[in-house]
Order: C-alpha cells, then structure tokens, then sequence
C-alpha cells in the first residue's frame, strides 16, 4: 500500500465556475438564494448570494454542501430517509437532512460539493444540479495514506513503549478526520479525544497545536476563541511538497513535553515515509549521520510496508511478538543471546498483531556476535535475553 496517494479538490477558479453556473439557473428560475461551494470535509470555498436571499440561507447552504460531501451523495437521499421514517439519521454527525446538497464528482472522486438554500427543495437542488454539471477546474494534491499514517502513530508507540509511557497517539488526514490510532491498554480514556483534537488542530491550522498553547499562555488569551483550535503542545502537521498532508496528535505520556517529543517523532516518520513512497527515492546515509543515530538508536526508514532501523540495546528487553512483520538483524557490533519460539509468558497487545511479554518459555536461544544475521519469521516470539553495552544492530522489518 503506498504511504501517500494525491487527491483532487476542487480550486478556487472551479468554485467559481460552479457559482456562474448555479447563479444562470437561479436568475432563469427567478430564485432568490444562497450557493455553497465546499471542500471534501466541508469547509466553505466560495459563496454567493443572490439579490433577495434571506439572511438564514447563507449556513442552511454550507450544511447541505457539507452534507454532500462528506456523505457523498445527494443530500436528498439524507431527508428521504427521515422522511421514510428512519429518525435516527437526524443525529448523524454533520448531517442536514436538506435536499439541495449535490457532490461535485471528477471520475467518480467527490472533490467538493455544492448546497443551495432559499427556495422549495426542488428549486433549490435544481440549482445545485445545475453547478454540478458545470466544466470546472480542480487541483492534485499530495494525500496521506492509511499505511503513512499507521506507519507514523506506530512509531510513536515503539517510542512509548521504551520509555514505559502509554499515551495515545491520532493521525488525522489533511481536513483533520482521524485515519488512525494507537490506544494501548494502559491509556487513559480521556487521551482518545484529546489526541484527536491536538491532531486535529495542526492540521486545520497548518502549524503546531503548540503554538496556540503558547499565545494563550502568554498575553493572548482569545486564543481560546479560535474554532476548532485545542491550546495543547503535542500536535504537528505532516507535510509534503510543501503541503500539510494530515497531523500527529500525542496525549497522554508522562508530560506536555513529552507528548511534543513523541508527536515530533510521528511527524518525522510519516512525512519520512510519505517522501520515500511518493518520490521514490533511494536512501542514503551518510557514515556519520549513521554514527549519530546508533548513539541513540532509531529509524532510518519507514516506508509503510517496511521499515529500517539503527538499533542500540545495552540491556535485555521485553519479548516481541509481530504477527504480520518479518524482522531481518545483522550485527554491527557487540554481542547478545536471543531466545526465539516457544510461549510468551505475561503477554499484554500493545498494537495490532503485536504482543509484548516478560520472557519466553521453551524456544531456541541464538548467539550473535558481529556480522551475523538473525531472521525472524512474523509469528514468531524473540526476546534479547544478554546483551553488551552497547550492541548496535540494523533491524528491517518487512510487513507480510
């Protein structure tokens, strides 16, 4: 799977050209309204209003183009299903059960859609339909992928697992909708949203959520007015190719800095991975670059489906357990005892398809002295079980 993928969405120039072409319609139909034009999440483009319209129409219109298009469809389709009898559909989140909300599709992608409001539900959607049908212009744009926003809460969590914290980490696409998250057993309840809201605002407001912390703490306390904005330090946007792709949002570790730290972490794995899958590029260390990150240990590379990793132990560590992941070890220097196989005992999930555990119970134990490799199969339980400090090993990991 690649880690970023591109979307279209509908340009400002396109906007336009589904207004004129909404606007003709009303004037032929002698309607007075308002016309929406809306982003895939939502959020207004453009509007306009014709002479007459009454004042409410101006958000009546942005929530049937909203409803448009984050339900991709008619929002038609929405009031008939209340007006079928399934009132439940009314508290849907984001929805205005309106006809008048049509998506603007390219190919069969929805890249924005546009609401009316004003007139009969007829009038209205026939003005919507009118747009909609109109030639309008779009832009491509870099777009997070499952596998890089998995790629980058998941290396927030090897991080937080080996400092003996459990926050919780969000991922969230460009318009702020979570893509992924890491909740491990020992988070607390209130991480969950609060790391989706740190994500969220990094990457509505396109810079840290940090940043907003800091205006409220320091003089500008209307900060807190701002939609949408959560003043929390622990959200950062990932970008590419000078786009905010999506966010990382962390809550939930020992401290606020902490939760900064790891959030830096996500950010620089997933934009990492984006680069790599999205340019194609190969990687290259340099030998001292690479010396700086075995002093600490670290990635190299996360490219979604595999992963390369400077690593540095100087103690045994927990058993690992990855169901869907191939770990491939060539030493660099040092030496260690690994046991493989066998029961994992005190086993906790710590991700999907991942297991941690206090040791192993039967297996195989292995020797590695500089120079060897060590392939463990996905499935497999390992576990360093001696150590010298240090031991400086390149781990790939490979998702199977």
């Amino acid at each position: 799977m690649p880690a970023v993928r591109t979307r279209r969405i509908i340009d400002d120039a396109g906007a336009e050209a589904v207004l004129a072409a909404a606007e003709a319609k009303a004037a032929e139909q002698g309607s007075r309204v308002v016309m929406a034009v809306v982003d895939p999440w939502g959020e207004v483009i453009a509007l306009r209003r014709t002479a007459g319209a009454q004042a409410a129409s101006s958000r009546v219109a942005v929530d049937k183009g909203r409803t448009a298009a984050i339900f991709v469809r008619p929002s038609r389709e929405m009031e008939q299903q209340v007006t079928d009898g399934r009132i439940g559909a009314l508290a849907l989140h984001g929805a205005a059960c309106l006809t008048g909300g049509i998506p603007l599709r390219v190919d069969g992608e929805v890249v924005g859609a546009i609401g009316t409001s004003g007139e009969t539900p007829d009038e209205d959607e026939a003005v919507s339909l009118a747009g909609a049908a109109a030639a309008f212009t779009t832009v491509e744009v870099p777009a997070l992928s499952y596998a890089a926003a998995r790629a980058a809460a998941q290396a927030v969590a090897a991080a937080a697992t080996a400092r003996g914290v459990a926050p919780v980490a969000a991922v969230v696409d460009a318009g702020g909708e979570l893509i992924y998250l890491w909740r491990p057993d020992a988070a607390q309840v209130a991480s969950v949203g609060v790391a989706t809201d740190k994500a969220r605002t990094a990457a509505l407001f396109r810079r840290p959520s940090k940043d907003f912390e800091e205006q409220a703490s320091n003089g500008r306390p209307s900060a807190l007015h701002l939609a949408g904005a959560v003043p929390l330090q622990g959200g950062l946007p990932i970008v590419m190719d000078g786009h905010v792709v999506g966010a990382v949002g962390v809550s939930g570790a020992s401290s606020a800095d902490e939760d900064q730290e790891l959030a830096v972490i996500g950010q620089q794995v997933g934009e990492r991975a984006g680069v790599e899958e999205h340019g194609h590029a190969a990687l290259h260390v340099p030998a001292t670059e690479l010396a700086a990150k075995f002093r600490s240990g670290g990635l190299l590379l996360d490219a979604g489906v595999y992963k390369v990793d400077a690593g540095r132990r100087t103690a045994p560590g927990e058993v690992e357990y990855h169901r869907d992941v191939v770990d491939v070890m060539h030493v660099v220097e040092g030496r260690a005892k690994v046991a493989t196989g066998g029961s994992v005992l005190g086993g906790r999930d710590v991700g999907p398809g991942e297991i941690r555990g206090n040791y192993i119970s039967g297996g195989t134990t292995h020797e590695l002295a500089e120079g060897d490799v060590l392939v463990v199969p996905n499935g497999v339980a390992h576990q360093f079980v001696e150590v010298t400090d240090p031991f400086l090993y390149f781990v790939t990991k490979v998702e199977v």
